[in-house]
């Protein structure tokens, strides 16, 4: 499956210009030429910058965007990001769409690495979620990536998450064990990860040999270390739920392996960044 079956940038341009930039078609000259630059307002990680300067392109084939920081890289205020040449009215046409892509990646990207400084913990993974923008998901899952987290399953095609509500049957553990065992061998290359909530599913998941992840989910963090000192079977630990920058790196110190953190994606701040035309011509 297409894990980035729409268009997002096609999408973008068509919800801002629509039938056309009325403001630029009657203030702005058609020949004017213009130079521009993309400038950080604030410290950020950058992610997004192929995207942004896909923007431009799309709009106007002729236009020049030379990425000048790469997804990944850290700036500071007053640093530039891209930078542009073309027509005005083209670079004008294409600025918002390009910011927007650009703040909200950059957000994401930045957010996701205090997170993972704040673990404090190279062994462990943060990982991010599906609570993504619709639409949104390949572009804020490579940003996540950008600030030195770590993608969990892209879709519900990929991977397999048991949560309470996939047990709303409750036919026991032997009949979840056998669909466990069944769905390792109809589909051999799935991970299969599980969720609990208290110590004594742990301890029933960790009796199913074919699992690979048990999610702590809002765990005390007692109870993840007294889980994570049952581990076998090289069976994988993740802790979910209510994680914060004041807390994560205690939960890092529970020998987990993994930390899903939702905010990475549905809650990050946008980043402060702007185009500044320079010099234009005739």
């Amino acid at each position: 499956m297409n894990s980035n079956p729409v268009d997002p940038i096609a999408i973008a341009i068509q919800e801002d210009i629509g039938e056309g930039d009325v403001t630029t078609e009657f203030f702005v000259p058609a020949g004017l030429h213009a130079s521009a630059q993309i400038i950080a307002r604030e410290k950020a990680i950058i992610a997004g910058t192929e995207t942004a300067a896909g923007v431009f392109h799309r709009v106007d084939p002729a236009t020049r965007a030379r990425v000048i920081r790469a997804d990944s890289s850290e700036v500071e205020a007053g640093d530039t990001v891209i930078e542009i040449d073309g027509l005005a009215r083209s670079i004008l046409k294409a600025e918002r769409v390009a910011l927007n892509f650009l703040q909200r990646l950059s957000g994401i990207a930045t957010l996701t690495r205090k997170f993972v400084n704040a673990a404090d913990n190279s062994r462990v993974q943060i990982l991010d979620t599906r609570k993504t923008t619709p639409g949104l998901r390949a572009l804020e899952k490579a940003a996540v990536v950008a600030g030195g987290g770590v993608n969990h399953r892209f879709g519900l095609y990929d991977m397999v998450l048991v949560k309470d509500n996939h047990l709303i049957a409750d036919s026991g553990l032997s009949a979840f064990a056998e669909t466990v065992r069944r769905l390792r061998q109809e589909r051999p290359g799935v991970r299969i990860e599980v969720e609990a909530d208290h110590l004594e599913q742990v301890r029933a998941f960790l009796e199913i040999d074919e699992l690979d992840v048990i999610l702590l989910d809002n765990m005390k963090r007692t109870e993840m270390r007294e889980a994570v000192a049952l581990r076998k079977n090289k069976v994988k630990f993740e802790a979910s739920g209510d994680i914060t920058l004041k807390n994560i790196r205690q939960i890092a110190a529970t020998g987990v392996d993994y930390i899903s953190v939702g905010a990475l994606t549905h809650s990050a701040p946008a980043i402060n960044l702007s185009l500044e035309i320079r010099n234009v011509t005739l």
